[in-house]
C-alpha cells in the first residue's frame, strides 16, 4: 500500500497514548485501527480528521506516502 500509518503510532507514543485509546476515546473503531496498525485497506477522509482533531495534528504527521514499486506513474 502507497500511505503508511508509522507516523501515527510515533504520534500516539510521543503523546501517551495508543491504539487502544483511539478506541476507548470513540475516535475510530476497531477494524480501522487493524488497518492503521497493518497499513492494509483503506482510512476514509472522515477518520483521518478526526484522528488530527484528536491529536492536534496535520494528516502529514500521521501518515506517509511511500511509492509502490507496483505500481507505474499515470495510472
Amino acid at each position: 500500500m502507497a500511505i503508511n500509518f508509522v507516523r501515527l503510532k510515533n504520534l500516539l507514543k510521543q503523546n501517551g497514548k495508543t491504539f487502544y485509546s483511539l478506541r476507548k476515546d470513540k475516535i475510530v473503531g476497531t477494524e480501522t485501527i487493524k488497518k492503521l496498525q497493518t497499513n492494509t485497506g483503506y482510512i476514509d477522509t472522515r477518520t483521518i480528521s478526526n484522528i488530527c482533531k484528536y491529536l492536534n495534528c496535520q494528516p502529514g504527521d500521521i501518515m506517509e506516502y511511500v511509492p509502490d514499486n507496483n505500481t507505474k506513474t499515470g495510472e
